[in-house]
């Protein structure tokens, strides 16, 4: 089986990809282009690209062991599990459970940013500095997605196993599936042919200049690198073994419209139509796709060395899991042909996150969201001017960008209301909640 795969990076600006089927309890892969254009190594099919947020379904996999083992109970508090665990929130620290972080209803701020080494210790420190970050939301309230919460669940794995999270990837997931391509940091990494990620840069791509964010988000997908093929060994095993399909099923019937295609949320996995599951990850300019259609066997992993791959993996699944599983993907979203101006009443204001202050305005017919920095940087003492971008509306519920970026057009949701009828949360995956 081919896609085309040279072809397909070259439409899409892409420098290197890998792509892999399981169908027919078979995986094929191929790989075409360069892991780095200042390099220009080619990208085989034993190249490691990182899986970013795929790692959730790792560590959701990690979790759900513990639960098989009766070292576990999702729904049971985390202060019982974790020593001292301790949020700025008593009442969050009282009732926070597995399952709350599993499915990103914790409340836990999405990107808590603390540098806490990168030492066998540094998610056991991140998590006890969770207790001076601001608690967003009550647990149970809100879907908000969080890498914090995952690097707590992280920080579960290795109180009740007893070892590091590297070590229990390892001997849990990696050896017994003979995944020679895994690498779960810099170290293992190297040791492979192993791809840089891509950001536009002038107006061009340019290779990053760092490899991941800090360790202690490894368990939510800062580090993780693997081949395509070995991306769907692990998924094999989640088809195979009936105490994992629980992760699949619905816990939340419905999400914010956040332009994926996403609609609602199980143990780990994002749940598409047609009963397709699989993940997004994003990690310093590699992005990674994953889709299982389980009730078929078929399953698709898209990897590669840019943040502007969406279009590329969207033209593979439509493709591919039309041909081998009938099914249908959602299209990318674009603005309307004549979008109706904005209920602003409803949808303007401002809108919290622990980073910044978004105001979405209307001026002179057109809407904008303006992102302020809450903290002060050098950039805004020397009067760099607060980034702006401009939208419409797409539906009762949703405004997206005007114009496209380097990855299509990014979608907003707008949900809840408060006592004037306003919105209350301003919604791209993660909450922002209304301040004004």
């Amino acid at each position: 089986m081919a896609w085309g795969l040279s072809e397909l990076i070259a439409k899409h600006d892409v420098p290197g990809a890998q792509v892999a089927v399981l169908a027919d309890g078979e995986i094929r892969d191929e790989a075409a282009g360069v892991l780095s254009l200042r390099t220009r190594v080619e990208a085989t099919t034993d190249s490691v690209f990182k899986i970013g947020s795929i790692t959730k379904i790792w560590t959701a996999t990690l979790v759900q062991q513990l639960v098989n083992d009766d070292l576990l109970d999702l729904d049971r508090p985390l202060h019982a599990y974790l020593p001292g665990f301790r949020l700025s929130d008593p009442a969050a620290t009282e009732t926070l459970t597995a399952r709350h972080l599993l499915t990103h209803t914790g409340g836990v701020d999405s990107n808590h940013l603390v540098d806490t080494g990168r030492n066998d210790d540094a998610i056991e420190k991140f998590v006890a500095a969770l207790a001076d970050a601001a608690h967003l939301f009550p647990p149970g309230r809100v879907f908000s997605y969080s890498n914090s919460g995952y690097a707590v669940l992280g920080r579960l794995v290795e109180v009740l196993r007893g070892r590091t999270f590297h070590d229990v990837l390892r001997d849990r997931l990696a050896t017994p599936l003979g995944l020679s391509t895994l690498a779960s940091d810099t170290y293992e990494a190297i040791l492979h042919r192993t791809a840089v990620g891509h950001v536009e840069t002038e107006g061009r791509l340019a290779p990053t200049k760092s490899w991941a964010v800090r360790y202690f988000s490894t368990p939510s997908g800062s580090h993780l690198a693997i081949s395509a093929r070995d991306l769907l060994e692990f998924v094999r095993l989640h088809l195979a073994d009936h105490t994992l399909a629980g992760l699949r099923e619905p816990q939340l019937e419905s999400v914010p419209d956040f332009g994926g295609g996403v609609l609602g949320w199980g143990l780990g996995w994002m749940l598409y139509r047609d009963g397709v599951v699989g993940h997004t990850g994003v990690s310093k300019g590699q992005k990674a796709f994953l889709r299982v259609v389980p009730s078929a066997g078929v399953a698709m992993a898209v990897l590669t060395n840019s943040a502007g791959a969406e279009p590329l993996a969207h033209e593979l699944f439509s493709t591919v899991l039309r041909d081998l599983a009938g099914v249908e993907t959602a299209p990318l979203p674009v603005p309307p042909a004549k979008p109706v101006p904005l209920d602003e009443d409803r949808m303007c204001g401002t809108y919290r996150t622990t980073s910044d202050d978004i105001t979405l305005t209307v001026d002179n017919d057109r809407a904008f969201l303006t992102y302020r920095p809450r903290k002060e940087t050098a950039e805004s003492r020397h009067g760099k001017p607060a980034r702006r971008v401009e939208v419409v509306r797409l539906d009762d519920h949703a405004i997206i960008t005007a114009e496209p970026k380097l990855d299509g057009h990014q979608v907003w949701s707008l949900i809840g209301s408060d006592e004037h009828g306003r919105a209350r949360f301003l919604h791209n995956g993660a909450a922002a909640y209304r301040v004004d």
